[in-house]
């Protein structure tokens, strides 16, 4: 069986309600959602949260509710640490009705930028590709290049963030923006799992541990997870660029 499962907790100090503000009449949570009920080779979806409003909603499109622990939904907790708490959830209810996962569909609330399309497009990469640890959705911002990264130092002045010998000979180094190639950041619209991931977790790569280490991209565009309320603008653009509108979405007819 393949499930998704959706993280979403009540409490946020950068964007305080982030997961529940409105963008084009719904949500910001009812996106991955709404993408995780309509991708064809999902068989059923999962919410897990402390926030009862998410749970309302999650219950309206039929998702199921695990409570998320106290514990897994302070500001220190990890996501990852959540994410295995509900795989182990749902592993223990699918066992005792003798069935078995799969695949495990990874989504957070506050990333709104992912289609049903694109995650059946990362199941079928991982059921041809059996080697494959995940599929994760990516998108390209060479104009944050670890070239161009900075961190202030002790003296209160800028600093390379990696040390400029990590891309070769810094005589040949030049501040264009695509001079390092194309720079791709999972962008966590999605992250497709297989059991051993989760299983395994402290073997995966960081900073996402839960992707392990044989990733495949779904690249697309203009992916991100919300912060800060600025990052808005730029969702509701993708949005409808995708076909969302305040009244319809393209999910409807399916």
């Amino acid at each position: 069986m393949i499930v998704a499962l959706l993280l979403g907790r009540k409490g946020s100090v950068g964007f305080p309600g982030k997961n529940l503000y409105p963008v084009l009449n719904r949500p910001l949570m009812e996106y991955p959602l709404l993408a995780a009920k309509y991708a064809r080779h999902v068989d059923r979806v999962y919410v897990s949260t402390d926030d009862e409003r998410i749970m309302e909603i999650g219950e309206k499109h039929g998702a199921r509710v695990i409570v998320r622990p106290p514990e897994l939904a302070s500001r220190t907790a990890l996501g990852e640490h959540a994410y295995v708490h509900g795989y182990r959830v749902i592993k223990e209810e699918l066992q005792a009705h003798g069935q078995e996962i799969e695949l495990i569909v990874l989504l957070f609330c506050n990333a709104a930028t992912i289609l049903a399309a694109t995650i059946d497009q990362g199941i079928e990469a991982l059921r041809e590709n059996k080697d494959y640890d995940s599929a994760v959705t990516v998108s390209c911002y060479n104009m944050w290049s670890p070239l161009r990264a900075r961190k202030i130092g002790t003296d209160g002045l800028l600093h390379p963030f990696v040390p400029f010998e990590t891309f070769g000979d810094p005589k040949t180094l030049n501040c264009d923006r695509d001079s390092q190639g194309d720079v791709w950041f999972a962008d966590m619209g999605v992250s497709i799992v297989r059991p051993r991931c989760l299983e395994r977790l402290e073997e995966g790569l960081l900073p996402q541990k839960w992707m392990g280490q044989r990733i495949f991209p779904l690249k697309q565009w203009g992916g991100c997870d919300v912060d800060f309320e600025w990052q808005l603008s730029g969702v509701e653009y993708w949005l409808r660029q995708q076909g969302f509108t305040d009244a319809s979405s393209p999910y409807e007819g399916q």
